[in-house]
């Protein structure tokens, strides 16, 4: 099990970077082996758990356009339907064959450069887009490039984003929409995950360590909602480069931290 703050900073980790363009998932594997915290049924179940925290953070921040209309989850529906595909038929083997530590900073650094480089291949324009004028085709591609986030280092929300800008969204349409994607998509692969567990989530919900779940749950949650609207002020004010910058640093501080151990 889990000391109380290996809980926290995994709560932290996961609501800090869940909609962050640089993985949660990668930052939680780093963090679980820097922590020394070994693989575990009951932290497999602990990290959907915070996850779960984090994703209720969208609802509350964008709840008027959750109401604005049937469209919107039309749209979601669309953008959802590759990761049912791929989901259900690629996620597991990608996982087993881009795994590693390397393999995560040499992803961390790839997409960083590609972040620091996407300003200048995409520039914002009159004719971009709002999320109310997107096309079912637009939001197929979106969901199409969000698949590229199975692949160990790469970030949802980043290939989600990546795909609205290119898909002819503003930035801040793109981010909006990458926000709301997130709820579908990290709901529907948490219930696939859940079913492999579903003989000890009694006993991970009220049994003597349920609490580090939901202290998890209320940490992630929190940060996930400071996270969010700091993204979204930083992106319109300075492009998603110092992200990039960050994935380049970490990413190559992960390769030298791994070499001279």
């Amino acid at each position: 099990m889990l000391e109380t703050f290996q809980t926290i900073i995994l709560g932290i980790i996961e609501g800090l970077t869940e909609f962050l363009p640089i993985s949660s998932t990668a930052h939680l594997i780093i963090g679980r082996y820097l922590l020394g915290i070994n693989t575990s049924e009951f932290l497999n179940f602990f990290i959907i758990f915070i996850q779960l925290g984090a994703i209720c953070a969208v609802p509350v921040l964008y709840f008027k356009r959750l109401i604005s209309g049937i469209n919107i989850y039309l749209y979601l529906i669309a953008s959802f339907i590759p990761a049912i595909i791929f989901g259900l038929l690629l996620d597991d083997w990608l996982e087993s064959i881009f795994e590693g530590y390397y393999f995560i900073a040499a992803s961390w650094v790839l997409g960083g450069i590609i972040l620091i480089k996407f300003e200048d291949w995409v520039e914002e324009n009159k004719n971009d887009n709002e999320i109310s004028t997107i096309s079912y085709k637009q939001s197929f591609k979106i969901g199409l490039y969000q698949c590229l986030a199975m692949i160990p280092g790469v970030s949802r929300s980043g290939a989600s984003i990546i795909g609205g800008r290119l898909s002819g969204l503003n930035a801040k349409s793109a981010i909006e929409y990458s926000f709301l994607l997130g709820m579908p998509t990290i709901l529907g692969a948490n219930a696939k995950k859940i079913l492999d567990y579903k003989d000890h989530v009694n006993e991970y919900l009220f049994g003597e360590y349920s609490y580090q779940l939901y202290l998890g749950f209320i940490i992630s949650f929190i940060v996930a909602l400071f996270s969010i609207k700091w993204m979204v002020g930083v992106v319109q004010k300075y492009g998603f480069k110092y992200f990039g910058y960050y994935r380049v640093i970490i990413g190559i501080s992960l390769i030298i931290y791994l070499s001279w151990k």
